[in-house]
């Protein structure tokens, strides 16, 4: 939630279904924050300047160490020099970890139970779910990150008529074999 710059929103931020704008548009929405700071959130101006926000949040958020060499390829993290630190004051819910999970404390993550998380390759928010996989993970918590490389947000909807895509197919068939398997 606080960064609209990982790899996968600067990879996939003009692939559909989830568009990096459309992403930072829901966030201040569901929220009930003003649509006129959609660009800020997408510049990362939130973040910028406030070093104890960085300092609480950064081993949290830092994709340039939580995601693997191949996810992160050539993309490089975006700190804006200029930003608006009363974004943060006005929607404190951007830090709330019932939002954003990936704030959460550790002794938080740890009481969580088997997760499945499915990513996608091209999806603004595989980075976040990959993130997320791996805090549970040096949380300890039994975590599956079942990555498509040919996955893209709301794959699984295409696994049913009218629109088949083996990707949803998998998808599916691979998240009923874990729910089998851990209910």
């Amino acid at each position: 939630a606080l960064d609209f710059n990982t790899a996968s929103y600067q990879q996939n931020q003009n692939v559909p279904i989830l568009y990096r704008r459309l992403m930072a548009r829901f966030w201040l929405e569901y929220l009930g924050a003003d649509l006129d700071l959609m660009h800020s959130l997408m510049i990362n101006n939130h973040t910028a300047q406030d070093q104890n926000l960085m300092s609480m949040t950064q081993s949290k958020l830092d994709w340039t160490t939580l995601l693997p060499k191949r996810v992160r390829k050539n993309y490089k993290p975006v700190f804006p020099v200029t930003g608006s630190p009363n974004i943060l004051k006005g929607i404190p819910a951007l830090l709330d970890a019932r939002a954003a999970p990936l704030l959460a404390e550790d002794e938080v993550l740890r009481l969580v139970p088997p997760a499945y998380i499915m990513t996608g390759e091209h999806d603004v928010l595989r980075d976040d779910g990959m993130m997320y996989a791996r805090r549970l993970e040096l949380a300890g918590v039994s975590v599956i990150n079942e990555h498509y490389e040919d996955g893209f947000h709301g794959c699984v909807s295409f696994a049913f008529w009218p629109c088949y895509f083996s990707v949803g197919i998998r998808a599916v068939q691979n998240y009923i074999a874990w729910l089998d398997e851990h209910l």
